[in-house]
């Protein structure tokens, strides 16, 4: 689906508190570094390449180059358990001129224990043990809104379970705009063998704008998804096999009525040297039944999950791939029971974290599309 980027420039007002902030920053950690406290940054560099051929009116055929830059600088103390980052993440679309870009802050307080982490603030998406799955979140948030607004617990066994919970504080109430956040709860454990179970709850919440009638209503999304996964690893080749069930609650309140879709899906994920393949399958019903009224402010997903069946197919490339820096070539086949799609994609991601955390190099990302 196209991009849900809000395409207005920072106001040369705002940039130029949002540069004194970062001034100050660094000549703070500059000033006290001669302390027992560290100096932390790191850089974060994306650029994609993307051509769409087929889909329909929600995703129309068009080719898409941007890049997006996110330095960050801070602090940190206690060796190293609690710090404070600031930073921005720009997104730059690729025009003749400099026209449709957004740059976003970043400010938040990190907490790295043994096994608990915790974030508070607008921090990167990318400190998540793993990203919500794509009818939950589009592959647009990664790059138009790559920062959570809000805050995130992670815990972390030492048999490789997991836990996360995440509040993303979308929007604030005003005369213009209705209050949103959406909170998700994810989980994996292992249970016998290569066998996990593995889950995502997740509510989706749409306000109405303030002082307006209680016409305009409250909206409500509501998600359960179970899965039991398999994890192999056959000679060279490491897989990941899924499948479960997804269980949808949404209403807006003014109808008094509730939308309980549902549907089965399975995706099947493997590595092999450098090359990635991801294939994930869906049969249900319209995941999202208030979409035409609501669109993205309510539904935050993939539209191809409106269709009754979909199959995505991921063919990944890693032309390169080092602990820095990762250039990939990307197929991705869509088909559906009404439209058919494909997707071509040269991208390239160049982190670089001067802590020496390395907390989320390219090597080890997912198989989800940087896009």
């Amino acid at each position: 689906m196209r991009p849900r980027c809000s395409h207005q420039p920072l106001h040369s007002d705002s940039m130029k508190k949002l540069s004194t902030f970062l001034l100050m920053v660094v000549m703070t950690c500059a000033t006290i570094q001669s302390t027992a406290q560290d100096v932390l940054w790191s850089i974060d560099f994306n650029t994609v390449l993307h051509n769409r051929e087929g889909g329909d009116e929600l995703r129309p055929d068009q080719t898409l180059f941007f890049v997006r830059l996110a330095p960050e600088i801070g602090l940190t103390l206690d060796h190293g358990r609690n710090s404070v980052m600031g930073g921005v993440a720009w997104y730059q679309p690729m025009h003749d001129n400099c026209s449709g870009y957004k740059v976003l802050p970043t400010v938040y307080y990190a907490y790295r224990g043994k096994n608990l982490k915790t974030d508070v603030g607008l921090f990167p998406r990318a400190h998540l043990h793993e990203r919500a799955p794509r009818y939950l979140w589009s592959d647009s948030l990664d790059y138009c809104q790559p920062n959570v607004r809000g805050a995130m617990l992670q815990y972390e066994h030492q048999r490789g379970g997991w836990m996360q919970a995440v509040l993303d504080w979308r929007q604030l109430q005003t005369k213009t705009k209705r209050e949103a956040f959406n909170v998700l709860l994810s989980g994996a454990m292992p249970l016998a063998g290569p066998l996990w179970l593995k889950g995502h709850i997740y509510y989706n919440h749409l306000a109405k704008r303030k002082n307006i009638a209680d016409e305009e209503g409250v909206n409500d999304d509501a998600t359960i998804n179970p899965m039991l996964a398999l994890k192999l690893h056959p000679g060279n080749v490491s897989l990941w096999l899924e499948t479960g069930a997804i269980l949808q609650m949404q209403r807006a309140r003014v109808d008094e009525k509730w939308h309980t879709p549902a549907g089965f899906i399975a995706s099947a994920k493997g590595q092999w040297r450098w090359l990635d393949v991801e294939e994930t399958i869906f049969a249900g019903k319209d995941l999202f039944p208030l979409y035409d009224r609501f669109g993205p402010l309510l539904n935050l997903g993939d539209t191809y999950y409106r269709s009754k069946f979909y199959s995505r197919t991921d063919v990944r490339a890693h032309l390169v791939r080092k602990s820095f820096v990762d250039v990939s070539a990307v197929l991705t086949f869509h088909a559906t029971d009404r439209i058919t799609g494909f997707w071509q994609q040269l991208s390239c991601r160049f982190f670089i974290d001067g802590t020496g955390r390395k907390a989320n190099p390219p090597a080890q990302q997912s198989l989800t599309p940087m896009f």
